[in-house]
């Protein structure tokens, strides 16, 4: 016979799971969203910090100083702040139409992918940056030399290389993005932290729909955190060979 805690768990309990069979839809909605969310955005930062990583190497103060501008306003405010304006702001002026596209409602994906793309396009262009710096001074050199000129040998030679030393941070961007996405349920997206607070409010089991969305962010970013590591070191192990 179970103990009484278990048969019967109180609304505060942190294993009262009894919302689970009813409202288990909420949460694979919420997953699909939070998943969605976090991978569109940080591809679409990839080519805008690109650029921004290119235009903090410029020698031209102008462009140095206007990357450097964006870099730190993204950097140094709020989240929050930044979804406020673009949503309330931005997207205010330029309407979405009503319509979803499979489990993806355009009028709320589209302002809240934007506006973490944004914020994401400030932290992925310092990575872009530290990983061209990271390349030998002398693959420029050695590019030079055989005639190409300075974009060829950016595009040619360095950004390669680059890529490749960065690769395992994007990955990691995109696993930070899966917890910061969670933010958007303040505007209310439906994704994990909003499918927890509906169900929290509606049933009354005010901890267990946190605890398990807590169990389910756990199950998506320990096991890809272990796979970048891993990818990680192969590719130390390849460097070193």
């Amino acid at each position: 016979m179970l103990p009484e805690f278990i048969a019967n768990p109180s609304p505060a309990s942190f294993i009262n799971f009894q919302f689970l069979p009813k409202y288990a839809p909420y949460f694979i909605n919420g997953v699909l969203n939070t998943l969605a969310l976090s991978v569109v955005a940080v591809l679409l930062a990839v080519i805008p910090a690109l650029l921004l990583a290119l235009m903090r190497l410029s020698k031209n103060k102008f462009i140095h100083g206007l990357s450097g501008a964006y870099i730190a306003v993204f950097r140094s405010t709020p989240l929050m702040v930044q979804l406020s304006i673009i949503y309330f702001g931005v997207f205010n002026l330029i309407q979405i139409p009503r319509v979803s596209i499979g489990f993806i409602k355009l009028n709320m994906f589209i302002p809240f992918v934007v506006a973490l793309a944004l914020n994401s396009s400030a932290y992925v262009a310092e990575i872009f940056r530290a990983g061209i710096l990271a390349v030998d001074p002398g693959q420029t050199e050695a590019a030079r030399s055989l005639g190409l000129n300075q974009w060829k040998a950016m595009k040619l030679v360095i950004l390669p290389q680059a890529v490749k030393n960065v690769l395992p941070a994007l990955a990691n961007e995109v696993v930070t993005m899966v917890k910061e996405s969670s933010i958007c349920s303040a505007y209310g997206m439906m994704e994990l932290m909003f499918a927890a607070k509906n169900v929290a409010g509606t049933t009354g089991i005010s901890v267990g729909p946190f605890v398990f969305v807590a169990l389910i962010y756990f199950c998506i970013n320990f096991p890809a955190s272990k796979a970048i590591e891993a990818i990680e070191r192969r590719m130390r192990r390849g460097d070193r060979k």
